[in-house]
């Protein structure tokens, strides 16, 4: 019995591993769960404060919240932005199945568990987003309190895809980055020329962060595979969120309609406020600081 209770434990060691290190002024920590792992950006671990986990969307990583992370740490949280599956180069399985929004949203709980967060507070833009509203959903005893940036309740979101001609236009890219080869191509060609096209809103230094990642063997695929695994069954409900919310929309997002935004409120059976900017998609780049500061009023008003 001793002997077996030695190699459970022994497992649960070999399951969940951290390993801290700096690059570039920047601290990292490799976290190893099972058979992946995953590159998180780190800091402020040694604050007494909360936990935030912060979940970038497509196609970024977790360098758009560069500017915001000292922001947080400043204020005593603990922050831990992790490169998600498919962008971490060690969390990048092969198969479409293995990029469903429960098993990304699985991640994030493996991820704070690797931590020891036991409750904690969330953050997610675009398709962080998404796996934000999921996490929110399936684990609210572990969230403290829950931002969107730009996208919605994703019952809302899905309702407007099937009835809103405005979301219906905006959602069009998504038939063609669900199709087989042909999305990674259009990125590759001409040195990424239509991949640099979409971080417009960003400076040179991040986009060289970004490229180090995308220009990695298999990574575009693999963040790809997000829409490939996700998007085929539009009636998906994750129901209601009684976490603490806050939504951000950009008034000139080209991604994402104002009427999933508004129709969110009918999920939203906790505290929640929602904030309309004069922004686009890429709120961060465009309006960090009105993006920080009311992410930081929601983290304070919400903390334990």
């Amino acid at each position: 019995m001793k002997y077996l209770l030695f190699i459970i434990i022994c497992s649960m060691a070999i399951a969940q591993s951290i390993n801290y290190y700096d690059t570039d002024g920047e601290s990292f920590a490799d976290v190893k769960v099972n058979d992946l792992t995953f590159t998180c950006r780190v800091s402020g671990l040694e604050n007494t404060g909360d936990a935030v986990i912060l979940l970038h969307g497509f196609p970024e990583t977790s360098r758009m919240y560069y500017d915001l992370i000292p922001v947080l740490v400043s204020e005593g949280y603990k922050v831990v932005a992790p490169d998600q599956r498919g962008y971490s180069q060690g969390a990048r399985p092969p198969k479409i199945s293995d990029y469903s929004i429960d098993k990304l949203s699985q991640d994030v709980i493996d991820i704070a568990d690797a931590f020891q967060f036991e409750k904690f507070h969330l953050v997610g833009h675009d398709w962080g987003s998404a796996v934000g509203w999921v996490t929110a959903a399936l684990y609210s005893e572990r969230i403290n309190s829950w931002t969107a940036l730009s996208v919605p309740h994703l019952d809302a979101f899905f309702d407007a895809i099937n009835t809103d001609k405005d979301q219906q236009r905006k959602s069009q890219y998504i038939k063609f980055f669900k199709k087989p080869i042909l999305p990674e191509l259009y990125f590759k060609i001409f040195g990424y020329t239509y991949l640099k096209n979409i971080w417009r809103k960003s400076s040179q230094l991040e986009i060289e962060k970004y490229l180090e990642v995308f220009k990695q063997r298999g990574a575009l695929k693999a963040s790809l595979n997000w829409y490939r695994a996700n998007m085929n069954n539009e009636d998906k409900f994750i129901g209601d969120i009684t976490t603490p919310t806050l939504i951000i929309y950009g008034l000139k997002d080209m991604a994402i309609g104002e009427k999933s935004v508004d129709e969110s409120e009918k999920y939203l059976t906790g505290d929640y406020k929602i904030e309309k900017l004069k922004a686009g998609h890429w709120l961060i780049q465009e309006s960090f600081e009105a993006v920080s500061n009311s992410i930081l009023q929601h983290l304070n008003t919400h903390s334990q």
